[in-house]
């Protein structure tokens, strides 16, 4: 029950404090399953792009994170090729004061803001620190391909 009531009022604050850019809606009236996707901003790699991806939230929600999976293949050094994304606050910096707004608002950050740092993807990250320009042509060939 805690799980049901928390989810409704994490889509009620969402429906009513939007995030700009970000879409959310539970799919086929499932609270526990989310379908969502990000426009990459304008000053991102991946401008012109949106990214599908889930939210699975567990039944033991909100004292277990999410899990997030990217749909659309993205060139990005925090994901990986089975859409899996490197963000500490969907592992060991989870608590259940963290609302489902600011890992969506950490997702896109993340999206639009590649690092190098703590990568999933150390070949992708490498490129990313030692060869930008060559980065950001993958980057926008993906996005090109996959999300537009």
């Amino acid at each position: 029950m805690t799980a049901v009531r928390r989810i409704q009022k994490e889509l009620r604050d969402l429906a009513t404090n939007p995030i700009d850019g970000v879409t959310v809606e539970p799919k086929d009236d499932n609270l526990f399953e989310w379908k969502c996707s990000i426009k990459a901003a304008s000053d991102s790699p991946y401008k012109s792009g949106t990214f599908h991806f889930t939210v699975i939230l567990p039944p033991t929600f909100p004292f277990k994170a999410p899990t997030v999976t990217f749909k659309t293949k993205i060139y990005h050094p925090g994901i990986n090729d089975e859409g899996a994304i490197c963000v500490p606050v969907l592992r060991d910096e989870w608590k259940p004061s963290v609302t489902l707004s600011s890992v969506l608002a950490i997702i896109q950050e993340k999206v639009n803001n590649p690092s190098p740092d703590d990568p999933f993807e150390p070949e992708i990250a490498a490129l990313l620190k030692n060869d930008k320009a060559k980065f950001l042509a993958m980057a926008r060939e993906h996005t090109k391909k996959n999300a537009m």
